[in-house]
């Protein structure tokens, strides 16, 4: 019952690239059909009912969130005078790092990629668009529970708020810094072979100027609504701060945006097969990753464990699998018990699982949602495998080993 969750994968890596006007009128049937192959299995077969209803709730608190973000930031219009220099770039990009453990790397992402774009509009390529999902819409996000999914969950399960930020600082400061010192050697060989207008032009006084502010009025409520623990009431204030957005956003500034719901609505659907296909391959994790990781795992094991199938799975419910997983070795239910007992094992767990969504466009929710508004607005996009070899194997992976020698070998 995996099949059709590698099914899925390998359409999502395949489709886009191979026959790209095909994939966009069948994608739908493609991932929904699937998706039910599996629901069938549960409902009728295992006659499992509770997970479907699990997997149904952290689905629809994981597209109210991503889907309030996105239509609130697309109410907010950051205008650019001028282009940028690689430095600019950098330290518009570090900005962006920090800002992700604030509205999350959901909000960071659908606020800045926008600004991000018409920066560099006379040279953008796919590297800037690749550096962004890297560095804004994951490894930012490694300070705070509010900065990505899987921490939020590891919150809900009891570990402190300040905890991540306490003791994922040091992992933060190495892969930002490293990834910023890449990115600007990569864009200043691409800004030196731009045409001396475009460099002209990029060295330009920048002016900013911000449209749609009282946005941020909305977006504090889906912030404020994350904290909410009743069922649905959530959900319900993200969706009430979307469409008081909405409404209320003038038109000049969603067209000045370029806005529509087309990408939500594919993340939506794509992520609505993700969700059903791969509960079978979660189970699996769930009942065989104590026996397969012995006694003692090493804290190296649960981060290439837990990263490798965050790039794959989804981040957020790898998350919450390595960590039952690490519940059964050390034999307890108690979150503070095991913090004491394995602090390394949940640092590493924690931060393979923000890093290493960054491996594919999978990996993360925002990831998706970047490049199908990169996509929109005519910027070329590397597809599954191109994201992976091109960009993720080159100039993330050698940094996930950096921060593997440093903080988890031992």
């Amino acid at each position: 019952m995996i099949l059709p969750f590698v099914l899925l994968l390998g359409a999502i890596a395949s489709g886009p690239g191979l026959a790209p006007k095909w994939w966009l009128r069948h994608y739908a049937k493609i991932a929904l059909g699937l998706g039910t192959v599996t629901l069938g299995y549960y409902i009728f077969v295992l006659r499992d009912t509770t997970s479907l209803a699990h997997t149904g709730h952290e689905y629809a608190s994981f597209i109210a969130l991503v889907g309030s973000l996105y239509v609130v930031s697309g109410g907010i219009h950051i205008g650019v005078k001028g282009e940028a220099t690689p430095f600019k770039n950098v330290v518009f990009l570090f900005i962006g790092a920090v800002i992700a453990n604030l509205l999350g790397t959901t909000g960071a992402a659908m606020l800045l990629i926008r600004p991000w774009i018409r920066m560099n509009k006379y040279r953008v390529t796919a590297h800037h668009v690749v550096f962004f999902i890297f560095i804004v819409a994951n490894v930012g996000g490694c300070l705070t529970p509010v900065g990505d999914p899987p921490l939020f969950l590891g919150y809900l399960q009891g570990v402190p708020f300040w905890w991540v930020a306490e003791h994922c600082w040091p992992m933060w400061s190495v892969g930002i810094g490293l990834l910023l010192g890449i990115f600007y050697i990569v864009d200043k060989i691409n800004f030196a072979r731009a045409p001396l207008a475009v460099r002209e032009k990029e060295t330009a006084e920048a002016t900013w100027r911000f449209d749609g502010v009282a946005n941020l009025f909305f977006l504090a409520v889906i912030l404020g609504a994350v904290f909410v623990k009743t069922i649905f009431v959530r959900e319900a204030l993200m969706i009430a701060a979307a469409a008081g957005s909405y409404f209320t956003t003038k038109k000049t500034v969603h067209a000045a945006n370029q806005f529509d719901f087309h990408p939500i609505l594919e993340v939506a659907v794509l992520f609505a097969g993700i969700f059903a296909t791969m509960m079978p391959a979660l189970d699996w994790l769930n009942q065989n990753a104590p026996r397969l990781l012995g006694e003692n795992p090493a804290p190296g094991i649960f981060f290439w464990g837990t990263g490798v199938l965050s790039s794959a799975l989804d981040n957020a419910p790898t998350y919450l699998g390595f960590l039952s997983a690490l519940f059964g070795v050390a034999g307890t239910s108690d979150i503070h018990e095991l913090l004491g007992q394995r602090h390394l094992q949940i640092l590493a767990i924690s931060v393979g699982a923000v890093f290493f969504g960054a491996f594919t466009y999978i990996g993360n929710g925002p990831n998706f949602m970047v490049k199908a508004i990169a996509e929109q607005q005519k910027i070329s996009t590397p597809g599954f495998f191109g994201f992976i070899f091109k960009f993720a194997m080159p100039f993330l992976l050698p940094v996930l080993v950096v921060v593997w020698l440093m903080f988890f070998r031992g």
